[in-house]
């Protein structure tokens, strides 16, 4: 196998090595055997046309072109031409998978479920890290860039990932991309063997001048993988945030559907509130008198661990025909009960599903367990809420201030499982819950004044684009700053509660929502709510409302209220905004009459039924994010095109300098220079002349370049040494550097001019002491420019225009034949 194939295998082994770190991320598995075959067909491509060979552009283009296609057959094979080739039917099914992709990934926790968007990002973003990667390693001879995309692709897999073993995942990515660094020195360093010793690839190896060197990066390899293994351990971790969004938002349960995908409620709310268009997410009608209480809970995060909330992990059963009545439910307590017909649309996929609380009957086609401490259902098996249809039947609980203040003690197993609060949370937040509710005689009145302290108080406004800050006091920080949305509000309120002896625990969902024209209730992105419930003995777990401008107050929480009364104009949650302020929103001045006629003066689109998102395409994203990577990467072009041309000029002059000496070194006793150098594989002797000649005017190419600038421009008529002198004189050097200009000069002269030229060792720590030399007498502008704009890169240009002005020639050569040919044949005839 030749080094450039066992580099290209190389190159597609650390690709699909770096892409095991997607396992936990997705389940079940299978993406990875297709991405697999589609990167090996791509690699295999790329082989194929370098030994053409091909231009690089060109081999490049072949392998993006057959991944698009091979893209194309297994994705879009229906809406494309012949089965596999793309139209604009096959792009805009690519849209749509990706849109949904992203919608899913957003919604879904892991491991994901493997549906069709998810499948196509995983493997399309795979396939695209594998051209790179080929690309850069192999079609450009660069691996060590190579590993930029390898870092981007187990860096996502990594941010996503909550496993224990992260480690191995990183083992894998690392030995990959140590594979293809080792796969690609073997293949330069056998290369620089038989260019300069003229040795056969056996003898060199015999002669371990190859073997060494591998053998020494292996072990640097193996050390510097136990080193970036052992010293995260004795670092500090970094714990979530107060909504500690990817990590600690949802859990998975285990009963008879056996382990369910849930999605993360957190995530989904916080985005849902920054939407930018408040997409409808649900539908509905009820028999309810009035939808003031008409919440869509979707779950309950009852385990409070300093840090954050998250649903504890308990056993899920199959649905029951009538659900249980709810725990702490006390026949005294009035109770109303209603029936709702549901409908999600059709790009909402939620695990969990939005129930009225608490529900005591559902109806639903599909695989749904139910949880019954939270009295919910979750999906199982990739079950999800995506145009789902189901029907309600709920209680509409209305206890009265009396019995809430005359509530027992809750029971001792409810009391010990919801009032936990771990050590580590601020002892600021206990001694502020003890300070708003000074006065209060029992548990109910606490409630109350902590509601109030929130809502209108205690000077809170309300913002989704706050950031709080991370780690256990992150609530502090949030009773300080006093700035946040519905889950700062509710998560303070839930952990105040508990050091008051108070169980609670915290609801995601949604607000009632607005009622439409034809009586129905719309649902949108920004309904998206989080509230805290609290337990009392008779009415069981109890909504309460501490959010500014957000849903509605309940009636037993209000002074002038103390019995059940009916509202006589409902509030639902037209009242939601996302401007960071409390003052109330445009909706909340538009009677229900111009909400039915879109009159209304507000900033907020209207709910939209569809399935197609606002914003831009995906294609018109991936478009302006290329261009943005172009236009930064243009004033950096001239940097790094010298930084590259001096790599490999002074590169090439140690390897010169290193074989010279070792030809020297083999000579005879007498004196007498070494035979001359065996042929190569190929049966050509190596004109070590000139190589000679090659790699000394190379040094004395990047001196005059360096000179240059520093602000001397080279003057090509004069001889190397009335160069020297002007160098020196121009940039005023003196001592060592002025002797090192002097020595390249005289490198040059000698390999010009003597009979037998040879390289000078020290060429290159020559170049480096003039390098410094100039840069110690330049003022700092020519410094910055000789860094950031050198004048040397010009010659890119040169060399650009050289190129396009022979390939011309070469073209003209050939038309002229062409037309020729026929003229002679005839003549001839």
């Amino acid at each position: 196998m030749s080094g450039r194939a066992r580099l290209a295998l190389c190159a597609a082994a650390a690709t699909l090595m770096t892409s095991c770190a997607l396992l936990p991320l997705v389940s079940p598995a299978t993406w990875l055997f297709q991405a697999a075959f589609l990167v090996a067909a791509q690699t295999g491509v790329g082989a194929l046309t370098r030994r053409v060979p091909l231009a690089r552009p060109l081999t490049i283009a072949c392998q993006g072109v057959v991944g698009l296609l091979l893209l194309t057959l297994v994705f879009a094979r229906e809406q494309a031409v012949a089965g596999f080739v793309p139209g604009p039917d096959a792009f805009n099914h690519f849209g749509v998978l990706l849109q949904q992709g992203a919608e899913d990934v957003g919604r879904y926790a892991t491991p994901a479920p493997l549906t069709p968007g998810i499948r196509l990002m995983t493997v399309g973003g795979v396939l695209v890290i594998g051209l790179l990667v080929d690309a850069l390693a192999v079609t450009f001879r660069a691996a060590a860039p190579a590993g930029l995309p390898l870092l981007a692709l187990y860096s996502v897999a990594a941010g996503l990932s909550e496993g224990g073993a992260d480690w191995l995942w990183f083992l894998i990515a690392a030995g990959g991309y140590l594979m293809l660094l080792l796969a690609e020195g073997r293949d330069r360093l056998s290369r620089w063997g038989r260019v300069f010793t003229g040795a056969p690839r056996s003898q060199g190896a015999a002669s371990g001048g190859a073997v060494a060197p591998v053998r020494a990066g292996r072990r640097i390899g193996a050390v510097a993988l136990g080193v970036a293994l052992v010293v995260p351990i004795a670092l500090p971790t970094l714990d979530g945030g107060l909504l500690d969004s990817a990590r600690n938002g949802s859990g998975s349960g285990t009963g008879d559907g056996g382990t369910v995908s849930a999605v993360n409620p957190l995530v989904s709310l916080r985005d849902s509130l920054n939407a930018d268009e408040d997409r409808q997410v649900m539908a509905y009608r009820t028999n309810s008198r009035t939808t003031q209480d008409m919440y869509l809970r979707i779950v309950a995060l009852d385990d409070f661990d300093g840090t954050t909330w998250k649903p504890a992990r308990r056993h899920i059963s199959a649905v029951p025909d009538t659900l249980p009545t709810p725990s702490g439910l006390a026949g005294s307590v009035r109770r109303t009960e209603v029936d709702t017909r549901i409908s999600a649309a059709d790009w909402y996929a939620q695990d969990w599903l939005p129930l009225p609380y608490p529900a005591t009957q559902v109806k639903i086609k599909g695989s749904w367990r139910y949880e019954p401490v939270g009295r919910t259902l979750v999906g199982d098996h990739g079950q999800n809420t995506r145009g789902a249809r189901y029907e309600v039947r709920s209680l509409v609980v209305q206890p009265t201030a009396e019995q809430l203040a005359a509530a027992p003690e809750p029971p001792p197993s409810v009391k010990s499982a919801f009032t936990k609060v771990p050590g580590s949370l601020p002892a600021m937040v206990a001694r502020t819950a003890r300070e708003v509710t000074a006065g209060a005689s029992n548990h109910y009145e606490e409630a109350v004044k902590l509601q109030d302290y929130f809502a209108s108080d205690g000077g809170f406004t309300y913002s989704t684009e706050v950031k709080v800050g991370s780690g256990p006091g992150a609530i502090a920080r949030f009773l300080r700053d006093r700035q946040g949305f519905c889950v700062h509000f509710s998560f303070a309120m839930a952990a105040m509660a508990r050091t008051l002896g108070i169980p609670a625990r915290v609801a995601v969902g949604f607000t009632p929502g607005t009622q439409q024209a034809d009586g129905s209730m719309s649902v949108g992105l920004r309904d998206a709510h989080a509230w805290p419930e609290l337990y009392f003995e008779g009415a069981g777990w109890t909504r309460f409302e501490p959010t500014p401008t957000r849903g509605s107050s309940p009636a037993y929480t209000q002074p002038d209220a103390p019995g059940v009364q009916d509202p006589v104009m409902p509030r639902p949650s037209t009242e939601s905004s996302s401007a960071p302020s409390a003052a109330p929103s445009a909706s909340e001045s538009c009677s229900a009459v111009l909400k039915r006629e879109q009159a209304c003066d507000t900033a907020l689109p209207p709910p939209s039924s569809g399935s197609s998102g606002g914003g831009p395409r995906w294609y018109q994203v991936l478009a302006w994010t290329l261009l943005g990577l172009v236009v930064a990467a243009l004033p950096l072009s001239p940097l790094l095109w010298r930084l590259r041309r001096r790599s490999v000029r002074l590169a090439s002059a140690r390897h010169a300098a290193s074989s010279s000496s070792q030809g020297q070194g083999r000579g005879h006793r007498d004196g007498r220079p070494a035979s001359p150098p065996a042929p190569d594989d190929s049966g050509v002797s190596v004109p070590s002349t000139e190589v000679a000649v090659e790699h000394t005017l190379a040094v004395w190419r990047e001196l005059t370049d360096t000179a240059w600038d520093h602000g001397i421009v080279p003057d090509d008529a004069l001889t190397p040494r009335k160069a020297a002198e002007r160098i020196v004189r121009l940039g005023r050097l003196d001592g060592a550097a002025a002797e090192a200009v002097h020595r390249v000069a005289g490198a040059v002269e000698q390999v010009l001019f003597a009979p037998r030229p040879r390289v000078q060792a020290g060429l290159v720590g020559d170049v480096r002491r003039v390098r410094a030399g100039l840069r110690s007498v330049a003022d700092r502008r020519t410094r910055v420019r000789a860094v950031l704009a050198p004048r040397s890169a010009v010659r890119a240009v040169w060399a650009f225009t050289d190129r396009w002005a022979a390939r011309r020639a070469r073209l003209a050569a050939r038309w002229t034949a062409l037309v020729r040919r026929p003229s002679e044949q005839r003549q001839s005839g």
